[in-house]
C-alpha cells in the first residue's frame, strides 16, 4: 500500500513537501488617505481598516515597515468632487501629496496609486458620463492627466482601475512621452461587476449615485471574457495583470496564470475581508485561521501578487514562523 500519509507525520516534512508558501513579500497593503486633517476614522464595515488624514498616516506607515511589507495602493478621499473628478488631475492633490510624503519618509516602501475617478466624481462613476453611462475616450484624456500627476510626485507604479477600454495603451503612450518609461502599469485587467465591493464603496465614498458599473465592469457569469482582457491589457503593455474579486474567481487567476507569462496579481476585496471579519467576531470561525487558508488559496490558484487589507495581520502570523 502507497500510504501518502508518510508525508504528513510531522511539521518538518509537512515543510519539505510544502508546494505553495506565503510570504510578506507577497502582499500590497491598500490606504485610505482623507484630504481633511487631524483624522484617523474606523470603517464601519472593514473593522481594523481606516481613512487617514495625511498627517496622521504615520501612525500607520510606522507599523506597516515594522512587519516588514513593502508595497502599498493609495485610493483618496478628497475634500471636493465635481462631475469629471477635476481634483483627480490636480498636481497638488491628496494623492500626489500622499505620495511625495510617503517617497520622503519612508523611501523603502513602493508606492501605487489608484487610477481611476469614482472616489473624485460626485455621481460615483468611473470617467465621463454623457447619456447616464461613461463615455470611454473622453475618459481615457483625463486619466491621461491623472496619471502625470502621480508621476510627477514620484509614484512607483500606476493601477487603472476603472475598466475604459484602452486604458493600459492610452497610459503607456503618455508615461513614455513625458518620460516616465519606467513607471510599470498594472492593470485592472479582470474586475468583475461584483457585490463584494460593497465595504470599499463605503471607505472610499464612492458608491454609484444612479445605475451601476456593469457596462463597464465584467458580467460575473463569463470566464473566457477573462482571457481575452487580460490579453488586451498585455498587448497594450501592462507589466501585471490582475484579477478582483480573488476568493469568489480562484478559477480566473488560474487561467490567467495558465495562460500568461506575466505576474498576476489578485485583489481580496473589502467585501471579503469583510464576511471574514463578521464571521470571527461571532465566534463562528477560527478567524486566523481561515484568513491564512484564504490568503494560501490565493497564492495556490497562481497569484504572484495579493492586494488585501488582511496585510498587516497575516504578515504578524508570517513573522511569527
Amino acid at each position: 500500500m502507497f500510504r501518502t500519509r508518510r508525508l504528513r507525520n510531522n511539521p518538518a516534512i509537512r515543510n519539505l513537501v510544502r508546494e505553495t508558501t506565503l510570504s510578506v513579500n507577497d502582499f500590497i497593503y491598500p490606504l485610505f488617505i482623507e484630504e481633511k486633517p487631524g483624522l484617523k476614522n474606523e470603517i464601519k464595515s472593514m473593522p481594523g481598516i481606516y481613512r487617514y488624514s495625511l498627517d496622521r498616516i504615520s501612525e500607520e506607515l510606522d507599523e506597516v515597515v515594522e512587519l516588514g511589507i513593502q508595497s502599498v495602493i493609495l485610493f483618496a478621499i478628497p475634500l471636493e468632487k465635481d462631475e469629471i473628478g477635476s481634483e483627480a488631475m490636480n498636481e497638488n492633490g491628496i494623492i500626489p501629496q500622499a505620495i511625495r510624503f510617503i517617497k520622503k519618509n519612508y523611501p523603502q516602501l513602493y508606492v501605487i496609486s489608484d487610477i481611476c475617478f469614482c472616489e473624485y466624481t460626485d455621481h460615483g462613476h468611473c470617467g465621463i458620463i454623457h447619456n447616464n453611462d461613461v463615455d470611454n475616450d473622453p475618459t481615457l484624456l483625463n486619466l491621461n492627466k491623472q496619471v502625470i500627476a502621480h508621476a510627477k510626485a514620484g509614484v512607483d507604479m500606476v493601477a487603472p482601475s476603472g475598466m475604459m477600454d484602452g486604458t493600459v495603451a492610452s497610459l503607456r503612450n503618455e508615461l513614455d512621452e513625458n518620460g516616465y518609461t519606467q513607471i510599470p502599469i498594472m492593470g485592472y485587467s479582470v474586475k468583475y461587476a461584483s457585490a463584494f465591493y460593497g465595504p470599499f464603496r463605503d471607505a472610499a465614498d464612492s458608491a454609484p449615485s444612479f445605475g451601476d458599473r456593469r457596462t463597464y465592469q465584467m458580467d460575473p457569469a463569463n470566464r473566457s471574457e477573462a482571457i481575452r482582457e487580460a490579453t488586451i491589457d498585455i498587448e497594450e503593455g501592462a507589466d501585471i495583470i490582475m484579477v478582483k474579486p480573488a476568493l469568489s474567481y480562484l478559477d480566473i487567476i488560474r487561467d490567467l496564470k495558465n495562460n500568461f507569462d506575466v505576474p498576476i496579481a489578485a485583489y481580496n476585496v473589502s467585501g471579503e475581508y469583510a464576511m471574514l471579519k463578521a464571521a470571527g467576531k461571532n465566534g463562528w470561525i477560527d478567524e486566523e485561521r481561515v484568513m491564512m487558508e484564504k490568503l494560501m488559496s490565493i497564492k495556490r490558484a497562481g497569484a504572484d501578487i495579493i492586494i488585501t487589507y488582511h496585510a498587516k495581520e497575516a504578515a504578524r502570523v508570517l513573522n511569527r514562523g
